[in-house]
């Protein structure tokens, strides 16, 4: 690795083709920073955090992050391919043309983030934090987002096939406008599913 921040912290830099491959990241900062074409396969951090950086192209593939934070970041053409993500925070970052599965998610805060389009099938998204987020066009077939907090999300034409919807919070959602065939739903959520559609529930 070519000392990416040789006292923990970098700001306003930028790495073009470089080859971090399985390096430790560990805690470091990265604000403002640009990073082209690298090669981050393997790579671990835990508590790091890239604060309004850009990642185009490049591979954060097998790559393991632990409590670590990507906030306001910009990925394109960016490979996650076998990725864990456990407890991170992804806080108001876009993603666009990025392959996202398969990766392991485990809990953490996606809130605001924008994934319009993306390929999310089959993955298990239960317990995130999605608040905010747009997810709009974006497939969603046989994902598991039980229990996940989907307060105000965009579901326009999002492919929600098969998917598990149980214990998902969805208030501010239109579920009317997104595919639902085969949907998981528990009581509130159907519910919610009919009002939308111009029933009238009654719970008596």
């Amino acid at each position: 690795m070519s000392d990416p921040a040789a006292d923990g912290a970098a700001v306003g830099r930028t790495y073009r083709d470089e080859d971090w491959y399985a390096d430790d990241l560990g805690a470091t900062s990265f604000v403002d920073c640009t990073f082209t074409d690298m090669d981050l396969s393997e790579v671990t951090t835990a508590g790091a955090l890239f604060e309004s950086c850009t990642f185009h192209g490049g591979r954060f593939n097998a790559s393991v992050h632990r409590s670590s934070a990507f906030v306001a970041c910009d990925f394109r053409r960016v490979s996650f391919f076998d990725a864990t993500l456990e407890g991170c925070k992804l806080i108001g970052s876009t993603f666009a043309e990025c392959t996202l599965r398969p990766i392991k998610v485990v809990g953490g805060q996606w809130r605001g983030v924008t994934m319009r389009g993306a390929n999310l099938s089959k993955l298990d998204l239960g317990g995130l934090d999605l608040r905010e987020a747009d997810l709009s066009m974006a497939d969603l077939s046989g994902t598991s987002l039980r229990g996940a907090q989907l307060s105000g999300a965009t579901l326009r034409d999002t492919n929600l096939d098969g998917a598990d919807l149980r214990g998902a919070t969805l208030d501010r959602v239109d579920l009317s406008a997104a595919r639902l065939r085969g949907t998981k739903l528990d009581l509130p959520g159907a519910v919610l599913l009919a009002e939308l559609h111009g029933a009238e529930v009654d719970p008596g």
